[in-house]
């Protein structure tokens, strides 16, 4: 289900296109013709002499984000703009849907959303090439609920136990993942268990496998939360993260909580913070390009992705 004002959303969001950028829209990443397994591919234009093939070392490196929305809503075309600002400064960007949950019963699980994104990724690494990017030094990337999809997926590249829990097969090794970008994340699920946070239980429910039939007391969800939760499963194999929040974002202490641990494992982490005065940033403010505070995080961001790509590169060199 997507929310009512999605539409006006996207094109709030998506006033004044990036022009210099070429649109994939809408590939089929699984074949199947469902909805929720759509991924767009914007790239950087750019003078390769016709039809002449990119070389190897002109390969730009690949960032793939996955949308926001509770795990309910949301799609990827409200990040359109988004993805083409990133690409304009010459990335290839994939941006992801996903089969997204029902609060209310029906959808699908975090089984399914994890499989979706690890099917993307699939399609990125056969795929990828044919437009410019280079599989080899991917980054991962969403916000709020797309967040956390990717730092789980990226988890699954060096945690057997959580890809199995999964039934998922990594589409990438953990040599093939340059970096992980995460805004307003969703990526510390012990935030959701302290009293008077915003997001109820039942979103936790929503995600588990049998959620309906099997009423978990909080303890036990809180420990059945694991398998949601991110921050269980960095370890000093994770890769580099970028973390960008504010104190307005719901997910603040969820995030500062995912950076120390990631510090603290021996992950390079650079941490993104605004204060309360930034009126501009509350919760996914990232998405719209016509903060100032975007445009910042943006150069970060786009550092970020060149840094943690050339290190994958040299390594592969």
């Amino acid at each position: 289900m997507m929310l009512p004002f999605a539409p006006l959303q996207s094109r709030r969001l998506n006033q004044e296109p990036v022009r210099t950028v070429d649109y994939l829209l809408d590939v089929d990443y699984v074949g199947d013709h469902h909805p929720g397994h759509r991924l767009d591919v914007l790239t950087p234009r750019r003078d390769t002499g016709g039809s002449r093939p990119v070389e190897e070392e002109d390969r730009l490196p690949v960032y793939v984000y996955f949308h926001g929305g509770g795990w309910t809503s949301g799609d990827k075309s409200a990040l359109t703009k988004y993805c083409a600002v990133q690409a304009d400064t010459g990335i290839v960007v994939v941006n992801v849907n996903y089969r997204r949950a029902g609060l209310r019963g029906g959808g699908f699980g975090m089984r399914h959303m994890l499989n979706d994104a690890n099917e993307a990724l699939r399609w990125v690494v056969a795929h990828v090439g044919e437009h410019g990017g280079d599989a080899s030094a991917i980054v991962l990337g969403g916000d709020s609920a797309g967040a956390q999809i990717a730092a789980l997926l990226a988890a699954t590249t060096t945690r057997p136990e959580l890809a199995n829990h999964f039934r998922l097969r990594p589409a990438v090794t953990r040599g093939e993942l340059g970096g992980l970008v995460l805004h307003c994340g969703a990526v510390d699920f012990s935030v959701v268990f302290e009293p008077g946070f915003i997001m109820s239980h039942d979103f936790v429910r929503m995600l588990l496998p049998g959620y309906r039939r099997h009423r978990m007391k909080p303890a036990s969800l809180q420990r059945a939360s694991r398998w949601l939760s991110p921050i269980e499963w960095v370890d000093e194999n994770f890769p580099p993260v970028l973390v960008t929040t504010s104190e307005r974002d719901i997910f603040y202490h969820a995030n500062v909580n995912f950076a120390k641990k990631a510090e603290a494992a021996g992950i390079p982490v650079e941490f993104v913070s605004y204060g309360w005065d930034s009126r501009n940033t509350e919760h996914t403010w990232q998405q719209d390009t016509a903060h100032p505070e975007s445009a910042e995080v943006y150069e970060r961001l786009q550092d970020f992705i060149a840094q943690v790509s050339s290190r994958v590169r040299s390594a592969d060199a």
